[in-house]
């Protein structure tokens, strides 16, 4: 009871030092459970025991016999679905190619280039340095997460590396698994045709599966044939069952069955998606807590002492400078990212859970049936999980400024509210060069949005999921335009600081805009104009216009003319490069203002005749 109890205390205790110090957890957690494992048995017990055994003599311990793996095969399934659920499509329609040649053609690399390389420098057998190559082969999204939360980059970017860590998993563990039956096939002769069978089945089982049990899912909760309280623990059950009764038909299909799940259930028209992913999310947090302390502390010193050797090092060293970028760029060559961009991807190659859980489960077995040189397995790719963790969690932020992805200045724009107003200003950023993004918690509003093409997800802004999207990265100004003022002074008073650092603005309220005295410097655009003013004149005015500018006089007039005209709300100025500069209601003057600079505008055009200019374009929501 007392080694139970513990595992989830510091477990839980780990993953507050991690978002304290903004490290990934695995680092804790794995030296935590070193700690209370190997080390604790080699020099702090007494009797040599561990403080934590999860084996022991494999009879007795937390998990006797198979069950310690039994138990981390399941935690993974979840983790995995819960990482499917996370991946829209919309997020890689620049990176989509990137992505999978990364997923196939890196993944070549890293197996065959990290499978010669072990055979040379620790001379194993070739069958078990391509399953060390392929156990190395995931980048996990549980270490790769926490990292790109802390490091403002293009969106593309973080992309690229979130999905190819939830993407190749699965591939890393069929390829595992692959290489495990070559290994134990007895005999030379068929094992070949033996394991590509098997390969195939794994395919075959596990989309199959996961492709149904998501389409049933999502039918019975949009159906309402699951009570809502029932809704997570159904949802945690089917998962299991999928990963379970794929299993059954094809051994470790489970994997690619549970993430197929996830993406298909992450993609469809899901009622209740938040709330499920919301479970999911929580409940994966525990599992890798205790998972990692378990694994990490059923390794054994004699396993560590296998690794006090320069061969580590320079296997290391090679995978992590040499194989990893090889792959990146042979992966990346053609694409439109930079040259800077694709070293940045290059060093940001982290291990995770899925690579120790698969080691310590393929390890343990061969052991067990006498393959020489097995020992190796589970000791060298914790070698390779803890020290890309830490190399990556002390160094990616450093080394993002020193090969200039690190945004200095952040030019995305998060508009709280996904209203007309809000879809047209939107469209018209976007179509200026601006990532945009657009939160609402009306799903109605969202599906008008993304039919504009626009990147629009249902959020509510209450919940802390919003902080924690990578996704928003490059976002730098924040413009709250809801018909609700709580909301609104919420979202400036709550997000300015991660969102908000080159501007926070909010519409002014029915109250401010009728006394003239209380004018908030969030104000935005114009202190005479609330949010049915704007929705007033979208609807009589549905475009946006532009008018050339010839000097600060020229737009002070022009401001003037708004000020007296209903019909006319000034929104920003663009200058000669193209940037946009927002107009905040709390002061309309613009410090410089050239020829050939323009003011951006709702509403109809500018009186031709009063206005000593008539070059004036207008943009429409489509």
């Amino acid at each position: 009871m007392l080694e139970l109890a513990g595992i989830i205390i510091l477990g839980i205790l780990a993953q507050w030092v991690a978002w304290k110090f903004k490290i990934p957890a695995i680092l804790p957690l794995i030296l935590i459970g070193l700690l209370v494992g190997p080390i604790a048995a080699a020099y702090l017990s007494e009797d040599g025991s561990k403080w934590i055994e999860p084996i022991w003599n494999g009879k007795q311990g937390l998990f006797p016999g198979e069950g310690l793996y039994y138990f981390v095969s399941l935690a993974i399934s979840v983790i995995l679905f819960e990482g499917g659920l996370t991946l829209k499509r919309s997020e890689v329609k620049n990176v989509g190619p990137v992505i999978t040649k990364l997923i196939t053609l890196g993944s070549a690399v890293t197996f065959f280039g990290a499978g010669i390389l072990a055979h040379v420098i620790f001379g194993l057998s070739w069958d078990l340095s391509f399953l060390f190559s392929g156990l190395i082969i995931v980048t996990g999204p549980t270490v790769i997460t926490p990292i790109l939360r802390n490091i403002p980059l293009k969106k593309d970017i973080s992309a690229v590396l979130k999905w190819e860590g939830i993407l190749i998993d699965p591939i890393g563990a069929l390829v595992a698994v692959l290489v495990f039956e070559f290994i134990s096939v007895e005999g030379d002769s068929g094992f070949t045709k033996t394991a590509l069978i098997e390969f195939g089945k794994i395919i075959l089982f596990g989309t199959t599966f996961g492709f149904t049990f998501a389409h049933a899912l999502a039918f019975a909760i949009n159906k309402k044939l699951i009570p809502h309280y029932l809704l997570n623990v159904v949802s945690l059950s089917t998962v299991l069952l999928v990963f379970v009764e794929s299993e059954v038909f094809a051994h470790e299909s489970g994997l690619l069955a549970v993430v197929v799940m996830g993406m298909v259930l992450g993609n469809s028209k899901l009622e209740n998606i938040k709330e499920l992913l919301y479970f999911k999310e929580s409940l994966s947090v525990l599992l890798i807590s205790i998972l990692f302390i378990l694994l990490a502390a059923n390794i054994n010193i004699e396993d560590m002492m296998l690794l006090y050797t320069w061969k580590t090092g320079i296997l290391f060293a090679a995978v992590v400078f040499i194989i990893r970028p090889l792959a990146v760029f042979l992966s990346t060559m053609g694409s439109k990212l930079k040259t800077n961009e694709r070293i940045f991807i290059s060093w940001v190659g982290p291990r995770g859970i899925v690579a120790a859980g698969i080691a310590s489960l393929f390890g343990s077995k061969l052991i067990k049936q006498g393959v020489e040189g097995a020992e190796y397995i589970t000791p060298l790719v914790f070698m390779i999980v803890l020290g890309t963790v830490l190399l990556n969690a002390t160094t990616a932020r450093l080394f993002a400024k020193l090969v200039g992805v690190f945004l200095k200045k952040s030019e995305g724009i998060l508009i709280i509210g996904a209203s007309k107003i809000s879809r047209l200003l939107g469209h018209y950023l976007e179509a200026n060069g601006r990532h945009v993004v657009l939160i609402d918690s009306n799903e109605q509003n969202i599906r008008k949005a993304k039919e504009l093409g626009l990147e629009a997800f249902s959020n509510n802004i209450y919940s802390e999921t919003l902080t924690d999207n990578i996704e928003l990265n490059d976002v730098g100004y924040l413009m709250a335009l809801t018909g609700n003022p709580d909301i609104n002074k919420y979202a400036i008073n709550k997000f300015t600081k991660q969102f908000g650092e080159n501007g926070s603005f909010r519409l002014v309220t029915t109250e401010e805009m009728l006394d003239d005295t209380n004018n908030p410097k969030e104000g935005l655009f114009s202190h005479k104009d609330d949010f049915n003013r704007l929705m007033e004149l979208t609807k009589k005015h549905p475009s946006i216009q532009e008018i050339d500018l010839e000097d600060k006089a020229h737009y002070e007039k022009l401001i003037k003319i708004s000020n007296n005209d209903p019909d006319i709300i000034p929104l920003f100025v663009k200058d000669n490069e193209g940037e946009l500069h927002i107009i905040s209601s709390y002061n309309l003057e613009v410090d410089k203002i050239e020829e050939g600079n323009q003011l951006v505008y709702l509403g109809k055009p500018f009186d031709v005749e009063k206005v000593p200019t008539a070059d004036i374009k207008a943009t429409k929501e489509e």
